[in-house]
């Protein structure tokens, strides 16, 4: 599968401004071939506390990319902020999928609460195992999502620049311990948004500033990996 992260300056409580940037980098990466697009954490509004832009169902600033997955028969993947949750979500031609962040950061506890569950989303291109940016630092969420049938991790974040090690590394290792793809997607002010295999090998990476980066997954090395070295058969769960 072809695959897009949107490594977009998100700018705060500029939503028209975002919604048509993002939209801009949604037609460049289909026009092309991707099928799957990622865009950083709350792209549309950053995290805009002085204003208020939290947005009940139905979610009417993602029409726009409604339209695309329809005309395009794409996977668009992102978050929004709706009340007091950061959702994640998977949006395709036939629904829109919802998944909290499961750990908010700091501040953000005054704003959010954390989601109460952890699922894969079911797409037409697989299992999609979604986390929003803090969620990266606890491998229990990447290894539930894992053990539920995700077919490939999905990370949406703003990880500040000052943090870009603990990111590359924790990105990496995320996919590296799940024997999975994983597509990391930062906002452009962070930087180093990636794609990478499930064997750990980076497939593409963003420096700083907005960018896009695209790549090739391919869920058939993740299973020739995994019958090669059996982490999974092997684990001992009864003595963790």
């Amino acid at each position: 599968m072809r695959v897009a992260c949107l490594q977009m300056d998100v700018e705060l409580c500029r939503c028209e401004d975002n919604s048509r940037r993002s939209l801009d980098m949604a037609h460049a990466a289909l026009e092309q071939g991707a099928e799957i697009l990622v865009f950083p954490e709350l792209f549309l509004t950053g995290f805009c506390y002085r204003q208020n832009v939290q947005e009940p169902p139905p979610y009417q600033s993602l029409d726009p990319f409604r339209e695309l997955a329809k005309e395009h028969d794409c996977l668009i993947i992102g978050s929004i902020w709706s009340g007091r949750q950061n959702l994640g979500f998977c949006l395709d031609r036939e629904s829109l999928q919802i998944r909290p962040k499961v750990h908010p950061f700091g501040q953000e506890v005054e704003h959010f609460d954390g989601g109460d569950f952890i699922a894969p989303v079911s797409t037409k291109l697989g299992m999609v195992g979604l986390e929003v940016c803090y969620d990266l630092r606890f491998p229990e969420v990447a290894r539930s999502l894992a053990l539920q049938g995700a077919d490939f991790l999905v990370t949406v974040a703003q990880f500040p620049a000052a943090r870009r090690n603990h990111w590359r590394t924790l990105c990496l290792a995320r996919a590296i311990e799940n024997q999975m793809p994983h597509l990391a997607c930062n906002f452009a002010e962070g930087g180093g948004s990636m794609i990478v295999d499930s064997w750990g090998d980076l497939l593409s990476e963003a420096g700083l500033g907005e960018e896009m980066i695209m790549g090739e997954i391919d869920l058939s090395l993740r299973d020739r990996i995994r019958r090669d070295m059996p982490c999974f058969m092997d684990r001992r769960p009864e003595i963790y």
